[in-house]
């Protein structure tokens, strides 16, 4: 799925789908359900999106600054409000230098732990865009702790510098 602004696309992986947003990438789990907290809503079992930092209004002139500076705002978008309750506490599971896309990035990986239904896995990956290296890219992943944590290591590692536009489904 090409983010045309950032100069990546995202891979879809096996049981998701993608869509091109006006600044940034989607992909998101097929599997959903009504949100325990608010049975009006519907949430899915995962999701990633990329946006430049500053649309994001993430602050931070590195990408660790950047990825630590957006990991709560990305939590509570993720599994804070009515959706599940709140968030009550979060344990990080990861702070760690990575490359995305030939780009030294920085990720944050949290557990959101909620107070009705699914704890979340939550993920800040901040990179320079490979098409502009003074623009930050910011990654937000979420997933349903119930689902394998793995996909969110998938999604990162199959993140590529983008040649073009397209949907990402011609091979």
């Amino acid at each position: 799925m090409t983010d045309a602004v950032s100069g990546i696309s995202l891979p879809i992986p096996e049981g998701w789908y993608g869509q091109q947003l006006t600044i940034g990438a989607q992909v998101t789990s097929d599997d959903s359900y009504k949100c325990p907290g608010d049975t009006s809503s519907t949430c899915t079992k995962g999701g990633a999106y990329s946006a430049p930092a500053l649309a994001l209004g993430t602050r931070g002139d590195t990408a660790e600054e950047i990825a630590k500076a957006d990991i709560a705002a990305n939590a509570e978008e993720s599994y804070g409000g009515k959706s599940y309750g709140g968030i009550t506490s979060h344990d990080v599971l990861a702070s760690e230098a990575v490359t995305v896309a030939g780009q030294k990035g920085y990720l944050v990986r949290w557990k959101a732990v909620t107070s009705k239904g699914a704890d979340g896995i939550v993920e800040s990956l901040a990179f320079p865009s490979p098409a502009n290296a003074r623009q930050m890219v910011v990654v937000r992943f979420g997933v349903d702790a119930d689902q394998k944590e793995s996909v969110l290591d998938e999604i990162a590692k199959g993140i590529r510098v983008s040649t073009g536009g397209g949907s990402g489904q011609d091979v």
